[in-house]
């Protein structure tokens, strides 16, 4: 009877940790559902986040900070990746389509530094003065645009004949998730810029 009452009380307190946690999660999912509805990628952006969100629940700036840092560390892989496919090529004298992807690696470079620009602004919001954030959010918002528009430009110059098979799928696969990432991150910075300065008119009516 003492082992049943105890087999008893372990699944019980099993089941409640594990229903705490559906709960947990479920609620997560909502609050990031709402942080996430201005954003053209509303699926990719939740589950990017969710597995940021704990016991502290991380606000729109800290969202929009995370975001842009997993943007950021998907863009350099898949950078990476097209400069190895295309030293690949090279070596096989595929030369149209080594230039393809040699160009698309460029594009994939200068979209990492805009991308790695517009995270290194944003560490410098809250420690500048408040006159200085709307240059910071301009800037921040010229860079995640300048690295989407290079993302299209490498999506634009591997879509052609040049490049065929399985290395096109997955490169196109790898920059069109650094090119939702990238909007989803300018959907949430614009999100926190908005509220940031609604905050700052109540503060200073």
């Amino acid at each position: 009877m003492a082992q049943t009452v105890f087999s008893f009380l372990v699944l019980s307190l099993m089941f409640f940790g594990f229903w705490e946690t559906v709960e947990s999660r479920s609620a997560a999912r909502v609050y990031l559902e709402a942080q996430c509805r201005t954003a053209i990628y509303r699926d990719l952006c939740v589950e990017t986040l969710l597995p940021y969100v704990g016991k502290t629940v991380p606000g729109p700036q800290q969202l929009a900070r995370i975001s842009l840092a997993v943007c950021l560390s998907k863009a350099r892989k898949t950078k990476e990746y097209v400069d190895i496919v295309a030293k690949q090529l090279n070596q096989t004298k595929n030369f149209g389509d080594s230039q393809a992807l040699e160009e698309c690696a460029r594009q994939m470079n200068n979209g990492v530094n805009q991308i790695t620009l517009s995270v290194k602004e944003f560490q410098l919001l809250g420690k500048d003065a408040e006159e200085n954030f709307p240059f910071h959010e301009d800037n921040m918002q010229n860079w995640i645009s300048a690295a989407l528009t290079n993302v299209d430009m490498c999506i634009d110059g591997i879509l052609g004949d040049m490049i065929r098979g399985k290395d096109k799928a997955i490169i196109k696969a790898k920059i069109l998730n650094v090119k939702q990432l990238a909007s989803n991150s300018l959907a949430l910075l614009n999100r926190y810029t908005l509220r940031h300065r609604a905050s700052q008119i109540v503060k200073n009516p």
